[in-house]
C-alpha cells in the first residue's frame, strides 16, 4: 500500500503529464488500489491519456480492453489498433498478441512474423508458439532456428552477474 505521500508523489507526475504516471494511476483505479476506489471507466480514460501521450504500456492494456470488452464495447479493430502502436514500440506483449491474433484467424505466415520479432525479444511464449507452428507445418525449420537463436542471444544480454546473485 502506497504512503499518502507516495501517493501524492505519482498524483504530481500525473499532473506534469508524465504517461507512466497516468497509466500507473489508471492501474490503481482499475484494482481499486491504494485507497480509490475501482472504477474501470477512470481508468479508461487515464490509459486513453497515457497512451496518446505515447505509453506503449497503456496502448497494450487499452488493446486487451478492446478486444476482450473489458470496460469498454468490445471493439477488435482498435484494439488490434492499440496493440499495434505498442508493438511498434516495441512492447513484447503487444506483439505476442497480434500473433496470436493472426494465428486464430489463420493468417500463420502473419503470425509467425509476430513471433519472431517478439522470440527475439526474449518472449519465451513466442518461440514455443513458432516451434508448434513449425511442428504444424506452419513455420519453416529455418523460422524456428533464426527464433531460437534470437531468443537464446535475448535472454543472454540479460543475463548479469547482479542478477544471478539477487536470484
Amino acid at each position: 500500500m502506497l504512503t499518502d505521500n507516495e501517493l501524492a508523489r505519482v498524483q504530481a507526475r500525473v499532473d506534469a503529464n508524465d504517461p507512466a504516471a497516468i497509466t500507473l494511476l489508471g492501474d490503481f483505479h482499475y484494482f481499486g488500489q491504494h485507497g480509490l476506489e475501482r472504477d474501470v471507466q477512470r481508468t479508461i480514460r487515464l490509459w486513453r491519456e497515457a497512451a496518446d501521450r505515447g505509453s506503449s504500456e497503456a496502448q497494450m492494456k487499452l488493446g486487451n480492453c478492446y478486444c476482450n470488452g473489458d470496460g469498454v464495447t468490445l471493439d477488435e479493430a482498435k484494439g488490434l489498433q492499440y496493440w499495434g502502436k505498442a508493438a511498434c514500440q516495441g512492447h513484447l506483449a503487444a506483439r505476442h498478441n497480434l500473433g496470436a491474433h493472426e494465428s486464430a484467424c489463420g493468417n500463420f505466415e502473419r503470425a509467425v512474423r509476430h513471433w519472431m520479432i517478439s522470440a527475439k525479444m526474449g518472449d519465451k511464449s513466442s518461440l514455443d508458439n513458432i516451434k508448434a507452428m513449425f511442428a504444424a507445418g506452419h513455420a519453416t525449420k529455418q523460422q524456428y532456428g533464426e527464433a531460437l537463436v534470437g531468443y537464446q542471444a535475448s535472454t543472454e544480454e540479460m543475463k548479469s552477474p547482479d542478477r544471478e546473485r539477487a536470484s
